[in-house]
């Protein structure tokens, strides 16, 4: 790999011709992170944290050099490390993507029957449940949107083998209560911490909960690797173990020990994870700065509310939703969805709609909206507000006039 007149020579072997990009060295040095174009005026609800090309264009070089690129290389076990030392861990397994370590924990745990689990989260959660074939069974949410123990007890039956829950936004689940449950009961319990990332409750990370949990590192992610996720393990037999499982179930060159399924990170995404995580408190700060202006540009819109900080919870900041009641605040979530829109501000509904109101969930005794008033109402009246690190504060100041306009406050 040749740079050749600001050229990077990309052919590999005799005979096969170089291929070229450019690159102006000078430019990318000096930039915290590259600056996808974007139409002028427009604000997405999110955008990716990226390296610089030029730090990721040496990791790439010293990858060619080694010709390891995936099946636990150097980087790779650079990063499980490094990640387990952020985050407060005892052990993490890489993968590559957020959904194959809720499927890989099921199968750890060896869970059949019934699995108490959250309507308001991504369908991936409940999917994951599907195809171990297990039953989810959904029970109702806080304010915060978090299961609510009081309903997951309600919920349990003689088939109930699991409680799979959710750290919605980041804000911690009641870990203490589920796990009281879980224990008087002879429960499992996993965490989808796909939003919980360095997220800690009183200086102890919330990966910590439970019997597992699992990270996504989805580009849309405080931290991401592009596509990526982890799987936290509390021993390092048990990391072995999981090991084993996203690698076919090879435990040897020949010696396959169970069905496993391949969920490797390759080592160009644990490269880019590795710069991804020099920079990652820088980004939190970013978007704790980005929350803090949403508060205070907020605060007196009658209707309007959000979720605020929980008390001794080191928070990252990974969604800033408001909720909107259509009554107080003067017009519908949807109706104030489609006038940002309009304004090219682009937010999300997230989420929405439930889980338990798509096809394969619906039908499901669990799923009636009846048994779920709090995650119906959530649904309906929430909107995922832009915040990512480089979002410009100018564009913030933009995001709560035009809601203000929308309340009739000037």
């Amino acid at each position: 790999m040749a740079n050749e007149q600001n050229g990077i020579d990309l052919g590999v072997g005799a005979g096969i011709p170089p291929v070229r990009f450019h690159v102006d060295w000078e430019r990318d040095a000096h930039a915290l992170r590259p600056t996808a174009p974007t139409p002028t005026g427009v604000v997405y609800v999110t955008k990716p944290s990226m390296p610089p090309l030029w730090e990721f264009d040496e990791l790439l070089a010293d990858i060619w050099r080694r010709g390891h690129i995936t099946n636990g290389g150097h980087y790779h076990k650079q990063l499980e490390q490094r990640l387990a030392e952020y985050l407060g861990t005892p052990h993490l397994s890489l993968f590559t993507n957020g959904t194959l370590p809720i499927l890989v924990a099921l199968q750890m745990l060896r869970i059949r029957g019934e699995v108490i689990t959250t309507p308001y989260s991504f369908p991936a959660t409940a999917h994951s449940l599907v195809w171990n074939g297990l039953t989810p069974v959904f029970v109702d949410v806080d304010r915060r949107g978090n299961l609510d123990p009081a309903r997951i007890e309600r919920a349990i039956t003689d088939k109930t083998r699991a409680i799979l829950a959710v750290h919605v936004y980041g804000t911690p689940c009641d870990t203490a209560a589920i796990q009281e449950i879980a224990d008087l009961y002879g429960l499992k319990v996993i965490y989808d911490a796909a939003h919980a990332f360095g997220v800690e409750r009183d200086g102890e990370s919330v990966l910590n909960a439970g019997d597992l949990a699992t990270l996504s590192f989805h580009a849309t992610k405080v931290y991401n690797t592009v596509e990526g996720g982890a799987l936290i393990c509390r021993s390092r037999a048990e990391k072995e173990r999981v090991d084993y499982l996203k690698n076919f179930g090879f435990a040897g060159e020949t010696k396959i020990i169970m069905p496993g399924i391949n969920g490797k990170m390759d080592e160009l995404r644990a490269a880019y994870g590795l710069l991804n995580l020099k920079r990652v408190d820088d980004d939190i700060a970013r978007r704790a700065a980005v929350a803090k202006r949403y508060r205070e540009g907020l605060a007196d819109v009658p209707g309007l509310y959000s979720i605020g900080e929980a008390p001794g919870v080191k928070a990252n900041h990974s969604y800033f939703p408001i909720f909107v009641d259509a009554r107080a605040f003067g017009t519908s979530r949807d109706a104030l969805h489609e006038k940002l829109r309009d304004c090219n501000i682009f937010t999300r509904r997230y989420f929405y709609p439930l889980i338990s109101a798509f096809s394969p969930y619906k039908n499901l005794p669990s799923a009636a909206p009846e048994n779920l008033p709090n995650a119906t109402r959530l649904s309906e009246e929430v909107l995922c507000l832009p915040i990512y690190p480089d979002l410009d504060m100018s564009d913030v100041d933009r995001i709560i006039d035009a809601i203000r306009t929308a309340a009739n406050i000037l």
